[in-house]
């Protein structure tokens, strides 16, 4: 049987305000150009909820508070058995300003019904409409990093 060599734990937290959910649009040398959710890397000495409260704040300036929370995105390397996994939130309630230079890429509301004709990654296109879905999710792909292939992946409403 094998066993998870390393894990990585990271989060994704959408902020809804009316019908409109406030993205990133990342440059290419920020990695994973186009439009994008906040989130990043939880640190070793915060929990899974405060990693995504820092994050947003980090990259948009606000302050999410009272976090649904939505789903779980994995994903295994099956050559060095690697786990990398997301913890996806939502948030409706939050107070601050926008910061006028974000780190990642320009921030800005975008109409939740215009979101996926905009340019983004397909692992993000694939999961941004079960934000908005009743429930929770799980989406679980394998990855062959040697031939850059998805051997395996499902998406299941929880």
């Amino acid at each position: 049987m094998n066993t998870t060599n390393k894990v990585d734990l990271y989060t994704l937290c959408l902020i809804k305000d009316g019908d409109s959910v406030l993205l990133i649009n990342r440059p290419s040398n920020r990695g994973f150009p186009g439009y994008i959710g906040p989130g990043g890397k939880v640190e070793p000495y915060e929990s899974i909820s405060e990693g995504a409260i820092r994050e947003v704040y980090e990259e948009t300036g606000l302050i999410v508070k009272n976090l649904i929370y939505k789903g779980i995105t994995e994903w295994i390397d099956i050559k060095n058995n690697d786990r990398s996994i997301v913890f996806n939130y939502l948030a409706t309630e939050f107070e601050g300003e926008l910061l006028e230079n974000p780190p990642e890429g320009e921030i800005l509301w975008v109409p939740i019904k215009e979101a996926l004709n905009l340019p983004m990654q397909p692992w993000f296109k694939e999961r941004l409409p079960l934000f908005f879905k009743e429930g929770t999710f799980e989406i679980f792909s394998e990855w062959d990093p040697e031939e850059g292939i998805t051997t395996k992946h499902h998406v299941k409403n929880l």
